[in-house]
């Protein structure tokens, strides 16, 4: 009777195990867990492993050299699919970025903030905007690395008949300069991300799984409380059906992020509900 209890619980955590290790179907964006990674870098990405995650976007390296970072993704199985960049490099140091990227065997690289005063987004900023990633984005190209800018709300403030997102769409070059879409700063300004999706079906090449707590406010500055971020599925950004949009949209890789104070938890949550859309 002993051994029978013994081989039934032994086959149980063999179970758990296999499905502990099963591949997650996203990425992560590592950002998620920058406290836990300021304290303990190889012990955070381990805990990224058992998660199943093995594909991350990459938010700087918590004081470890790129060679050591990228060895401690090749030890936990994960691979850089982006890295991020600032917009003062992507004008002034590209091969700064270049380096970086290869370093981390990154193929995209993402900028995910333009600088601007204040709260207000204005022409001469998205003008600018559009003259560095342009440049900045052949030169990567001509590398073999992706320039993709990171939508973060403020974007969609209202220019001319649209949008200043739509201003910035139809003058960066696709052949250089591409999107990535975190659906939380898509609906926090008040616009569909799914809508989106459909407009611009083949310039949103990485996407941020991001939800939001029902009631949270709406903004279009760029700014909100990390604390809104709610486990997918849970809030009102609507994950379903952007997953649904977004496989006929040409996304390629898909990163959650959670930027509250509870992604250690809400993540797995976030990945048992994505499963669930298979």
């Amino acid at each position: 009777m002993k051994t029978k209890l013994y081989l039934l619980l032994a086959g149980l955590l063999s179970g758990f195990a296999v499905l502990a290790q099963k591949p997650a179907p996203v990425g992560i964006q590592l950002y998620s867990f920058r406290d836990q990674f300021a304290k303990d870098v190889p012990g955070t990405m381990a805990k990224v492993k058992q998660m199943g995650f093995r594909e991350a976007e990459i938010a700087g390296t918590y004081g470890m050299s790129l060679t050591d970072f990228r060895k401690l993704l090749d030890q936990n199985g994960i691979k850089a699919i982006s890295t991020g960049a600032s917009f003062e490099d992507l004008d002034s140091n590209v091969p700064k970025i270049l380096a970086e990227a290869k370093a981390l065997g990154a193929k995209y690289v993402t900028c995910a903030w333009i600088p601007h005063p204040g709260d207000m987004f204005r022409i001469q900023d998205a003008d600018q905007a559009i003259d560095v990633f342009n440049t900045a984005g052949k030169l990567l190209a001509d590398n073999g690395i992706t320039l993709c800018y990171h939508t973060h709300g403020y974007e969609f403030q209202t220019y001319e008949n649209g949008t200043f997102f739509d201003y910035m769409a139809e003058n960066l070059n696709p052949k250089y300069v591409n999107f990535e879409m975190d659906v939380f700063w898509v609906k926090a300004p008040g616009y569909n991300p799914v809508a989106l999706l459909q407009k611009y079906p083949k310039r949103f090449l990485l996407m941020h799984l991001k939800d939001r707590k029902p009631g949270t406010p709406d903004t279009n500055t760029g700014h909100s409380d990390v604390e809104s971020n709610v486990t997918l599925g849970q809030g009102d950004v609507g994950i379903a059906a952007i997953m649904k949009q977004a496989k006929k949209s040409a996304v390629k890789h898909y990163f959650i992020e959670d930027e509250s104070s509870r992604s250690m938890e809400q993540v797995p949550e976030s990945l048992i509900f994505l499963e669930k859309l298979k």
